[in-house]
């Protein structure tokens, strides 16, 4: 039997929240299902070669692929985000390669990967809170610069303190928006010389800053999320959603 991720009081946690959006029903399968796309993201594994204990392949793909449809996974991670502490928010943007057969996907869009002289890649854009845990994230290109998607991270939270990033976020507009939005942001210039920022930023929260970058460390850990496998943008946000919640639910249990 391969090794399984969840005990039977995170699957309650899980099936309850699953069941309140009203777009799944309780199945006795489900919990195995859920358990093969968590077994597919550790490993990257193609769906054909997952492991019959899960149940048929093409059985926890489809179930998964309208999972994704219908944003379950990411209500989820939302739901057990609720309790996130908004002080300090830390956000930051890290480059994955996407694999050669994530591209060439059936549509007119360009699914998050970009291309570049290093090859195909996707970034993903996170915030996480004064603990370290996720809150909320977006894809993009991987060539797409960080502060393009800066606005959105601070705006689609509520009651931010103080927003830390480091220098690739030094932009006199997003400091601006900033204080409309939150009540202090922690960004060091990128050339200080006789500036006062030198002086007046707070280096011994900015030191804090590395909980962005565990968080980044942590989910790379799964396969498919270190590399991009999934042709579909959705379907990647879908597993990185899967892996955020992973980070929250010992905070439940």
């Amino acid at each position: 039997m391969p090794r399984i991720m969840l005990t039977d009081n995170r699957w309650f946690l899980l099936l309850q929240i699953m069941k309140s959006t009203g777009r799944v029903y309780n199945k006795p399968e489900h919990k195995m299902t859920f358990e093969g796309i968590l077994y597919r993201l550790r490993t990257g594994l193609p769906w054909r070669d997952l492991p019959p204990e899960f149940g048929d392949w093409s059985t926890v793909y489809r179930r998964f692929n309208l999972w994704s449809k219908k944003g379950i996974l990411n209500l989820i991670f939302n739901e057990l985000a609720n309790n996130a502490d908004f002080e300090w928010i830390f956000i930051d943007g890290s480059i994955v390669r996407a694999h050669q057969h994530s591209s060439g996907a059936a549509t007119t869009e360009n699914e998050c990967i970009g291309k570049s002289r290093g090859g195909n890649s996707t970034k993903i854009h996170l915030a996480v809170d004064s603990g370290g845990l996720p809150v909320y994230f977006e894809l993009s290109e991987g060539q797409r610069h960080d502060i393009v998607h800066a606005e959105n991270l601070v705006q689609s939270l509520s009651d931010v303190k103080t927003v830390i990033a480091d220098k690739g976020y030094d932009n006199d507009n997003f400091r601006a928006f900033i204080s409309l939005n939150a009540d202090k942001s922690i960004i060091p210039k990128r050339n200080y010389g006789a500036d006062i920022a030198k002086d007046t930023t707070d280096w011994c929260l900015y030191k804090h800053r590395h909980l962005v970058e565990n968080a980044f460390a942590r989910i790379k850990h799964y396969r498919a999320i270190s590399t991009g496998y999934d042709k579909l943008s959705r379907n990647y946000a879908s597993m990185l959603s899967l892996a955020f919640l992973m980070m929250w639910l010992p905070m439940h249990y």
